[in-house]
């Protein structure tokens, strides 16, 4: 069984993401969304919420029962081999996506050759959505609905509301 590993900070995941972990799961017979501790970011939303939202997001997706999802805290290619994953799936929407994924998966080829690293662009509908400006349109009052799904939406207003 070929098994990957689409790890992200998911704060909170998007469309693009989810178009993602489809093309990935075409690859693949298991998917495994790993949704990383990653407190550096200064997170929205707790490990928790955000592993929830996933969840959530995930029953939407063609072969959603090859799809487990997961967080993790400890260095990404040592939790590959304890998941039995052969490859890391990362996405790359703009050229400077991929100087860092690039840095990145040699690095991680360095830690661990045995996991191999497989970029993968979102459909052009989604080269421009990330997280953080998802985060910014919500936070100003904007229409996110073309970016995320419904459950994440009222995740975001719920959290701007208390602010």
């Amino acid at each position: 069984m070929k098994r990957a590993i689409y790890p992200g900070s998911f704060d909170p995941i998007t469309f693009g993401h989810l178009d993602v972990a489809e093309r990935a799961l075409r690859l693949f017979d298991e998917l495994i969304i790993s949704v990383a501790l990653n407190e550096g970011k200064k997170p929205l939303f707790t490990l928790d919420e955000r592993t929830a939202m996933v969840r959530e997001a995930v029953r939407t997706l063609p072969g959603h029962e090859r799809v487990k999802v997961t967080s993790f805290d400890n260095l990404l290619v040592d939790y590959a081999d304890q998941e039995g994953a052969i490859a890391l799936v990362r996405g790359l929407r703009a050229l400077s996506d991929f100087e860092y994924e690039f840095q990145l998966a040699l690095l991680n080829r360095r830690l661990n050759a045995r996991v191999e690293t497989i970029f993968l662009m979102p459909r052009g509908t989604y080269m421009a959505v990330s997280s953080r400006m998802i985060k910014e349109i919500a936070k100003l009052g904007g229409k996110v609905d073309d970016f995320v799904p419904a459950s994440v939406k009222s995740a975001l207003l719920g959290k701007y509301a208390k602010s």
